[in-house]
């Protein structure tokens, strides 16, 4: 999700909440600690350089059980980000404390923001021996009028 997707969501909130893939939420008091441009500028395995940029939000969740973030609140601080960091409209990335540091990806729902799962891949599959994934079917699920007979053309 981009970040002027949130800005045209928020005004139809009246409360802003995230909720992870397995159904848990965010606690209601979290807090954004930041807002901001993130520019990765790296080299892939097969020696391509490569550059991402996204916009970060940073949740957490203190003891002050009885704060609430507006969309109004959130709103404004991603209009001075914009306007003191010169912030861009970008994917959004979600970091939010588990175990570790998660880095999450951003959906909508029509309710709560979604935290997605991401995962890590290779770039450069191509150049660096990773074999394609072959699919995967049993023998029992092939039809057999898609099969050459003996006499069909087919073979």
């Amino acid at each position: 999700m981009k970040l002027s997707e949130v800005k045209n969501i928020l005004p139809t909130l009246e409360n802003v909440s995230f909720e992870l893939e397995n159904g848990t939420f965010v606690p209601e008091h979290f807090h954004v600690t930041e807002v901001g441009m993130i520019s990765k500028h790296f080299i892939d395995c097969g020696g391509a350089v490569r550059t991402e940029k996204k916009v970060n939000f940073q949740l957490w969740d203190a003891n002050d059980f009885e704060h609430r973030l507006k969309p109004s609140k959130l709103s404004n601080i991603i209009k001075l980000s914009e306007e003191k960091l010169g912030m861009k409209d970008a994917e959004i990335e979600v970091e939010y404390q588990g175990d570790t540091i998660g880095k999450y990806a951003l959906e909508f729902n029509g309710k709560n923001f979604v935290l997605l799962s991401t995962t890590t891949a290779c770039l450069a599959s191509d150049s660096c021996g990773i074999p394609p994934e072959k699919m995967k079917v049993k023998l029992g699920d092939i039809s057999n009028q898609n099969t050459c007979k003996p006499g069909g053309g087919c073979c």
